[in-house]
């Protein structure tokens, strides 16, 4: 089974920082779209942030717009997630996602991506 493998999650303050991380040992990622996708308790699951496989464009939701940055390394096979300023409305399970030649219509539509990881719990509570 493909998997995406996300890392870096845990427990931090608020305005506090934490950086995820997505990878695979299964595929190369250059050729993938990379979403960041967070879904808390009782709600559905929304994209977060998004880079782009080609020309490194990225996308962001407006509520981690100047708070969050996504990146990749392609050398390393890794995408990742910068979030500084966390606030307790950031608590969530975030997944990472693998859309290949993408993102295509809409970012942060579930349904543009082809593989996805377990996800990684990030809390953020004083």
């Amino acid at each position: 089974e493909v998997q995406l493998v996300e890392s870096g999650g845990g427990l931090v303050q608020p305005g506090g920082s934490l950086r995820l991380s997505c990878t695979t040992s299964q595929f190369t990622l250059d050729y993938y779209a990379i979403g960041w996708f967070r879904q808390a308790p009782g709600k559905e699951r929304e994209g977060v942030a998004c880079i782009s496989s080609t020309d490194g464009n990225t996308y962001y939701a407006d509520s981690v717009k100047d708070r969050f940055t996504i990146s990749r390394d392609n050398a390393k096979n890794t995408a990742y997630l910068q979030m500084n300023s966390l606030k307790p409305e950031d608590t969530a399970v975030y997944y990472c996602a693998a859309d290949l030649w993408g993102p295509g219509g809409n970012w942060n539509s579930i349904k543009e991506y082809d593989y996805w990881g377990q996800g990684t719990q990030v809390t953020v509570s004083s």
